[in-house]
């Protein structure tokens, strides 16, 4: 883990406390478990990067860091895990979405083509509204439990790992 590096770019939170347009949150922004690259901290702000990454709006960034501050998670990992859904995966990952649910909505997926009119708005998204939104609740569950036992487990094993090798290097 490059625990140094992200403590050198990370910002102090006394600074970032000072700052104008951050004053509102008060003493909050100094709670040690927002910064801290601890186990629990970090592997809940990585469940919830993930599930803010299968909401379909383009408010990730600023959702990560307010949940991530009223959960008292890592805000940076928050934050950066949410960029995993970007201009390049947001397409996949919603169609993935979408068939998951209208999978378990038994509903049909459909076929469509994009036109920028509000006929379109009205009538050609209409019926895929809502197994778009279902599958992305989902989606966004699912990945976050597995995204947080598998990174809970992944941390848990190279504790004991490093636990091993420094005990074998301390017996003779």
């Amino acid at each position: 883990m490059p625990k140094r590096f992200l403590k050198r770019i990370t910002p102090h939170p006394t600074t970032l406390q000072a700052r104008w347009y951050l004053k509102v949150f008060g003493s909050r922004m100094t709670d040690p478990r927002l910064w801290t690259l601890q186990r629990r901290s970090v592997t809940g702000a990585f469940a919830l990067g993930l599930a803010i990454c299968f909401v379909p709006l383009p408010i990730h960034l600023p959702m990560a860091a307010l949940l991530a501050l009223l959960l008292r998670v890592n805000i940076p990992t928050a934050a950066i895990t949410t960029l995993l859904v970007n201009p390049v995966t947001v397409l996949p990952v919603f169609y993935m979405a979408y068939r998951v649910g209208s999978a378990v909505l038994g509903v049909e997926p459909g076929r469509f083509t994009f036109r920028f009119d509000m006929n379109w708005l009205q009538y050609g998204l209409g019926p895929m509204w809502r197994p778009f939104l279902l599958g992305c609740l989902i989606c966004g569950a699912v990945a976050s439990f597995l995204g947080w036992a598998a990174l809970e487990l992944l941390w848990r094993m190279n504790v004991r790992a490093r636990y091993r090798s420094r005990r074998a290097a301390s017996t003779p």
